[in-house]
C-alpha cells in the first residue's frame, strides 16, 4: 500500500538552513571563538613588547595603514609601499611582485612611479626568508595562506612579491625585525588589494557574460518555438493527407481485394506514421519548453548583479504550472528505470492549490526530486510483492506558519533503503552523497539547490524515512493575496 506522507510527516523531520548550518558549525562554539581570539589578543601584546618598535616605528607602520585603508587604488598601494621607508628611515625601496612564470616584476620604487620605466632593472633573488644580499634587504611578502586560492596565480609558499630595501649594510637586528613586519603588512594589504582588482574584473565579466547570454543563448532560443510551430504545422500536412488519401480511397469503386486490402495498409501506415511523428514532437517540445523556462530563470540577470538568486514570485497553480510538467519530463526516464509512477489519491495532491512562487526555480527543486528518484529508487518487498515505484504530492497545510498562515506542503517517496541519521543530518549540504549512490553519477549539489531555494522562498526542507522507502519534501508558505483552494 502507498504510504501516506501527509500523515507521517512531522516538523522534527524539517530543517531550516541556519538549523543545519549550525549543527555543522557546532565544533566550534562562539564562546570557544572568543576564548580563542582573546587568548590571541593577549599573544600579541607580549609579542609587541618583544618588539619594542620607536614611536617612530609604530607611527610608521599606522601612517601605513590608515592611508592603505583611505585609498582603494592598487596603484596608490603600490606607493604607499616605498614612500613609507623614504619618508620615515630614508631608505630606498622597490616593490616587486609575482608576475608570469613565477619571475618577480618591477611595479614600483621610491625614485621611480609606477607608470614611468624604470630602465634596465635586474631581477632580484626570489628568497623565501629574509635575506641581506650585496648591501641590499630583501624581504618576501607573503599573502593570506587561506585566501591564496583567490589569487590569479598559484605562489610558492604563499610568496606573492618582494620588498628591495637599501642601504642595509649597517641595519640592526631591530630595524631588519621592523621591516620583516613592515612586510607583513604589504602582504595582508596588496593579497586583499589584488583580490579585489580580481574580483572587480570577474564582476565586468560577468555583466559582460550576462549581455552575451541574452543576446546569444536567449534571444536565438525564443526562435526555436517559431521552427518548432513550423515542424508542427508540416506534421499536421500528414494528418490531412492521410485524412484526403481515406476519402479518395472510399469514393472509389476498387474491386481488387488486394489494391484495397493495400490501401487500408498504406492508411493504417500514415496514421501510425502521424502519431509517432506527433508524440515525439510533443516530447521534445515539452523537454524545449522546460529546459528554456531553466535557462531563463537560472540566468536571469538579477542573480548576477545582486550576487545571489533573485526571485521573481507569481500566482500559480502548484500541481498544473509546476508538478504536472516535471512528473511528464521524467516519467519516460523513470520507465526506462522499471520505477513505476503511481499517481497520488485524494488529499495527497489538491489540482486546485496555488501559492505565489518564484515557478521557474521552484520546477527546478521538483526537478531535482525527480532526478534523484531516477537515480536512487530501488525495489522493495511489500504486501502485493515486490515494487518499485515513486510518488508524489502537494497539499495545504492550514495555519502551518501560525494563525491564518498557511503552508504549502509538497513531497516526492520512492522506494528503496533508508538513510542512516548521520546521513539524514547532512541531507541537504553542499557535495554530500549517501552511501546508497552505488556509481550513480552525481555532484552532490542537487539537495543543496533544493534547500537553498526553497529557504529563499520562506520555507523549509525535510527528509523522513518511512517502511519502504524515503520521503524527501518541503514546505512553502502561502503568501497574502496567493489563494490556496479548499
Amino acid at each position: 500500500m502507498t504510504p501516506d506522507p501527509a500523515t507521517a510527516q512531522n516538523d522534527k523531520s524539517l530543517l531550516s538552513a541556519s538549523e543545519s548550518d549550525a549543527r555543522r558549525n557546532a565544533r566550534t562554539s562562539g564562546r570557544e571563538r572568543m576564548a580563542f581570539l582573546e587568548t590571541r589578543v593577549h599573544e600579541k601584546i607580549d609579542d609587541y613588547e618583544d618588539y619594542r618598535f620607536t614611536l617612530l616605528e609604530s607611527r610608521a607602520l599606522n601612517i601605513f595603514f590608515d592611508l592603505a585603508q583611505e585609498y582603494d587604488n592598487v596603484f596608490d598601494l603600490y606607493a604607499l609601499c616605498v614612500l613609507v621607508p623614504k619618508i620615515f628611515f630614508q631608505k630606498q625601496a622597490t616593490l616587486f611582485l609575482i608576475g608570469k612564470d613565477d619571475r618577480l616584476e618591477w611595479r614600483c620604487s621610491a625614485a621611480v612611479p609606477w607608470d614611468e620605466e624604470p630602465g634596465v632593472v635586474q631581477e632580484p633573488p626570489l628568497v623565501q626568508k629574509p635575506t641581506v644580499r650585496d648591501g641590499r634587504f630583501y624581504i618576501p611578502i607573503k599573502g593570506n595562506r587561506d585566501l591564496l586560492e583567490q589569487m590569479a596565480f598559484s605562489p610558492k609558499r604563499a610568496v606573492i612579491g618582494l620588498l628591495d630595501v637599501t642601504p642595509a649594510e649597517n641595519l640592526s637586528p631591530h630595524e631588519r625585525l621592523f621591516f620583516e613586519k613592515y612586510a607583513n603588512r604589504i602582504g595582508f594589504q596588496l593579497h586583499n588589494r589584488l583580490i579585489s582588482t580580481k574580483n572587480r574584473e570577474h564582476l565586468q565579466f560577468i555583466r559582460s557574460l550576462v549581455d552575451d547570454i541574452g543576446h546569444n543563448v536567449i534571444v536565438p532560443n525564443m526562435y526555436f518555438k517559431l521552427f518548432y510551430r513550423r515542424l508542427e504545422s508540416k506534421i499536421r500536412v500528414l494528418r490531412e493527407i492521410s485524412t484526403q488519401f481515406a476519402e479518395f480511397t472510399g469514393s472509389c469503386a476498387i474491386d481488387d481485394s488486394e489494391q484495397t486490402a493495400a490501401c487500408k495498409r498504406l492508411q493504417k501506415e500514415m496514421d501510425y506514421t502521424y502519431e509517432s511523428l506527433m508524440e515525439q514532437f510533443r516530447e521534445i517540445y515539452r523537454h524545449y519548453e522546460q529546459t528554456s523556462m531553466f535557462l531563463e530563470t537560472l540566468l536571469r540577470r538579477g542573480h548576477f548583479e545582486q550576487g545571489h538568486y533573485v526571485l521573481e514570485m507569481q500566482p500559480a497553480n502548484v500541481q498544473r504550472q509546476i508538478v504536472a510538467p516535471q512528473v511528464e519530463r521524467f516519467r519516460g526516464r523513470l520507465g526506462e528505470r522499471g520505477i513505476e509512477v503511481v499517481e497520488p489519491e485524494g488529499k495527497q495532491l489538491d489540482p486546485e492549490l496555488e501559492a505565489e512562487v518564484d515557478v521557474g526555480l521552484i520546477s527546478q527543486v521538483f526537478s531535482n526530486l525527480f532526478s534523484n528518484a531516477v537515480k536512487y529508487t530501488r525495489e522493495v518487498e511489500g504486501p502485493t510483492g515486490r515494487r518499485k515505484y515513486v510518488t508524489y504530492g502537494c497539499a495545504l497545510e492550514p495555519d502551518r506558519y501560525g494563525r491564518g498562515q498557511d503552508g504549502v506542503r509538497c513531497y516526492v517517496f520512492s522506494t528503496g533503503p533508508n538513510l542512516t541519521p548521520q546521513e539524514a543530518d547532512r541531507l541537504y549540504t553542499e557535495g554530500f552523497r549517501g552511501s546508497n549512490v552505488q556509481g550513480e553519477y552525481g555532484t552532490g549539489h542537487g539537495l543543496h539547490f533544493v534547500r537553498e531555494v526553497v529557504t529563499l522562498h520562506g520555507g523549509e526542507v525535510g527528509y523522513e524515512p518511512v517502511e519502504g522507502g524515503n520521503i524527501f519534501s518541503f514546505v512553502l508558505p502561502v503568501r497574502k493575496g496567493s489563494a490556496a483552494g479548499a
